[in-house]
C-alpha cells in the first residue's frame, strides 16, 4: 500500500526496522527539548502529514523500550489518525514515572501501525444471541 506524505521536519521518513515489524517509530519535531515531569503530558507534533486511503486508519501507540525504562507512554493509546485528516501528526506523551524526563528533537517517541478498518451499521432488535460467555465482565473468569 502506498501512503502520501509529506515531512516538514529534519527528521527521517518512518519506516520498519525489520521486515516483520507492524509499527513504525516516529519522531519528535521540536525546536527545543520538552520535558516532563511526573503525570504532566504534552502534545508532541512530529511534522508529518499523512494521506491514507479510506478504509485505512493509522493507530499511534506507546513505544515499549520509552513505557519501560522512564514510564513514558501514548495517554490516548491507541491514538487513530483518520483517512480524511490532513493536519500534522501529533503525539500526547505522559511521564508516568516519579522522575522528569526530557523530549529532545528526533526522539523515537511513538510507533505508528497502519491497519484496515470496516464500517459498522446497526441493525435494532430485540434480543442478541446466548453465547458461554454472557453478561460476564472483567474478570469473569477468574485468575
Amino acid at each position: 500500500m502506498t501512503v502520501k506524505i509529506i515531512n516538514l521536519s529534519s527528521n527521517p521518513l518512518p519506516e520498519y526496522a525489520t521486515e516483520a515489524s507492524a509499527g513504525m517509530d516516529l519522531r519528535a519535531n521540536l525546536d527545543f527539548p520538552v520535558e516532563l515531569k511526573p503525570l504532566q503530558r504534552a502534545l508532541i507534533k512530529t511534522g508529518l502529514y499523512i494521506e491514507l486511503p479510506v478504509g485505512i486508519e493509522a493507530q499511534i501507540r506507546p513505544r515499549s523500550g520509552l513505557a519501560l525504562k522512564h514510564g513514558i507512554t501514548v495517554l490516548n493509546s491507541p491514538g487513530t489518525i483518520d483517512s480524511d485528516y490532513r493536519g500534522e501528526i501529533g503525539v500526547i506523551l505522559v511521564n508516568l514515572s516519579d522522575t522528569n524526563f526530557v523530549v529532545n528533537h528526533g526522539e523515537r517517541i511513538c510507533q505508528m501501525v497502519i491497519a484496515k478498518h470496516e464500517k459498522a451499521e446497526f441493525q435494532i432488535v430485540d434480543l442478541l444471541e446466548n453465547t458461554e460467555r454472557g453478561a460476564g465482565g472483567f474478570g469473569h473468569t477468574g485468575v
